[in-house]
């Protein structure tokens, strides 16, 4: 049986109430016994749903309640110094996307983690979908060939309603960056999974359609990888009404394209065998069907990464996604924030 580990939620705002319904979801394994906010009564909301105490500080938490796992759903920009915390008190951690607002500050989180001997994910829960399942093992296998190029593209809306609903939200110092940072990590992370080890990137940005934000709201670049393949980024919040977050990714032997979650087109070629010689376009290419390629809804996805955390910390199974994964996608973002600020590339 299982070992039932207790665990805080630290930030119940939009994303920690949704950690609260995961952790719910997940009863017969965790124990939410705190919920930490500095407005107190949100946590007390979260309390009243999900379970556990009311606390306005980690530091409070951890002094009074038995605590195995801090989940930090704090505002990016703070999200190092509550990891930080639980890990110097030998916690394990959870920590939501990105891991926090640059690479130097990913790093300490980093060295935090080295000297406490714990074990700290970053929620890239995309990875665990159905969809990118099918696609990475495809590359695995060598199904798509020479991988050559690949576009990470987050065509989103929010109104400026959203950006002032936090004084937090569209500012360097907290959200660390916008259309890119914040909304459209995810789909970084998942070109980087696809394609490997990125080595420099170009980028210009923009902010177009919203007022009283430091940050953009367009991001457009590109990414040269390891391999020598190429990548396109383009993230927005300003293409109303909003449509989605699409990734395709191509080799000289098959494609795919996943968009909203779900898996678009696929079409591969065992690797035993040469790809058909022929003129192919939009019009006479063929997806393949594939098992799984349904999109996965946010909770069952978030479920399915906490489970492998659950699993890693059991000793079953490998954690699959780390600190220095995540920081990846981070060093891509700034990077592509410093070339749009310097007009030149950036080596990563």
């Amino acid at each position: 049986m299982s070992t039932v580990r207790k665990i805080a939620v630290v930030g119940a705002g939009v994303i920690g109430r949704h950690h609260g319904l995961v952790i719910s979801q997940l009863a017969d394994r965790l124990d939410l016994v705190a919920v930490v906010d500095v407005q107190i009564e949100r946590a007390e909301e979260l309390v009243a749903r999900r379970g556990g105490r009311a606390f306005a500080s980690l530091t409070d938490a951890l002094a009074a309640e038995q605590i195995d796992i801090v989940v930090v759903c704090t505002p990016t920009g703070r999200h190092g110094e509550v990891a930080i915390e639980a890990l110097q008190a030998g916690k394990h951690v959870i920590v939501e996307k990105p891991a926090e607002i640059t690479a130097a500050r990913t790093d300490e989180i980093i060295e935090a983690r080295q000297k406490s001997g714990t074990l700290v994910t970053v929620i890239s829960q995309h990875r665990f979908d159905p969809a990118t399942e099918t696609t990475l093992a495809a590359i695995e296998r060598g199904e798509l060939g020479r991988l050559t190029s690949g576009i990470a593209s987050i065509d989103w809306w929010r109104g400026q309603s959203y950006y002032d609903s936090g004084d937090w939200r569209g500012t360097w110092q907290l959200d660390g960056g916008g259309a890119l940072m914040n909304q459209g990590v995810h789909t970084v992370d998942l070109l980087i999974a696809a394609l490997g080890r990125p080595v420099e990137v170009f980028a210009y940005t923009g902010t177009l359609a919203h007022e009283r934000i430091d940050v953009e709201d367009v991001a457009v670049g590109v990414v040269r990888f390891e391999s020598g393949a190429l990548g396109v980024l383009h993230a927005t919040t300003a293409a109303f009404p909003g449509l989605s977050a699409r990734l395709q990714v191509h080799g000289d032997k098959g494609s795919s394209v996943i968009d909203n979650d779900q898996l678009a087109f696929f079409q591969v070629t065992s690797p035993d065998t040469e790809a058909e010689e022929r003129l192919m376009g939009t019009t006479e290419s063929r997806a393949v069907p594939t098992a799984g390629s349904n999109p996965g809804q946010l909770s069952d996805a978030h479920r399915l990464q906490y489970l492998n955390f659950l699993g890693a910390l059991d000793g079953t199974e490998p954690l699959r996604v780390d600190l220095e994964t995540n920081r990846q996608s981070i060093a891509v973002i700034t990077g592509a924030y410093e070339s749009a600020r310097t007009g030149r590339p950036v080596r990563l």
